[in-house]
């Protein structure tokens, strides 16, 4: 079952949204001795990094941390996912580098996006148990004004792969052209997934995928968590639902 909660503003939406995150991450550890989280780019994912920059909240140096989509593009490019992510959240709290996974740069050697794809797999495999990605604890995605969430674009051809876990994506319709991203079946591995959405911006997309859409076209509606679907919004966003 899909469930969803309403916020007042975008501030308490990713502050909510930060607390919780950080609740099932110490659980994780606490239960297996590890926790995995996956993070994507955009504003207020941004937002709900900075508000989990808490050291004390849990033990960060036993916190994978994945991707779920990438620019493929230059390491030091401003245009990175990782950029923000580490300059918001992971400068300020002790996590351990081994087990911080970016996905691979376009300087970092690779012939190709799709070599730079196999080897972020061979990444996840090496670290699920039998599987070929981890049980994420947590995936935390936004949505685009499209309905795209990660790098699944509406009508492209990643929204069909199922025989991988991550795919390079040509052709984007949102710049860079060139990018990496896991695949439904990669997401849909996950204990939980939550869409953090905000601005009536993605008021549109956001009552589609809700309101049933087939994933190929508002790519949002696609992924589910294994135990939970959550689904956060600030009132903007919700606004047509």
């Amino acid at each position: 079952m899909t469930e969803r909660e309403i916020f007042a503003s975008a501030d308490e939406l990713s502050a909510t949204a930060a607390r919780r995150a950080l609740q099932v991450l110490a659980a994780a550890v606490e239960e297996r001795g590890v926790a995995h989280l996956v993070i994507t780019g955009g504003g207020i994912l941004e937002a709900t990094l900075s508000a989990m920059a808490l050291p004390e909240a849990l033990d960060w140096s036993r916190v994978h941390v994945w991707w779920g989509d990438e620019r493929y593009v230059p390491a030091d490019s401003d245009e990175r996912n990782d950029r923000p992510a580490m300059a918001k959240l992971f400068d300020k709290v002790p996590y351990e580098p081994a087990l911080l996974h970016r996905m691979p740069a376009a300087d970092a050697g690779f012939a190709s996006a799709e070599d730079a794809a196999a080897a972020y797999a061979e990444a996840l495999a090496a670290a699920a148990d039998d599987a070929d990605v981890p049980a994420f604890d947590v995936v935390l995605l936004g949505v685009g004004p499209d309905g795209h969430c990660a790098s699944l674009f509406p009508g492209h051809p990643g929204t069909r792969v199922l025989d991988a876990s991550v795919i390079a994506v040509h052709d984007s319709p949102k710049p860079p052209p060139t990018r990496l991203s896991l695949t439904f079946p990669a997401l849909d591995a996950a204990r939980q997934v939550w869409f953090i959405a905000s601005g009536d911006g993605k008021a549109d997309a956001v009552a589609r995928a809700l309101g049933g859409a087939p994933r190929e076209d508002v790519p949002s509606a696609g992924p589910r968590g294994r135990e939970r679907t959550l689904w956060l919004l600030d009132e903007a966003a919700a606004s047509k639902l």
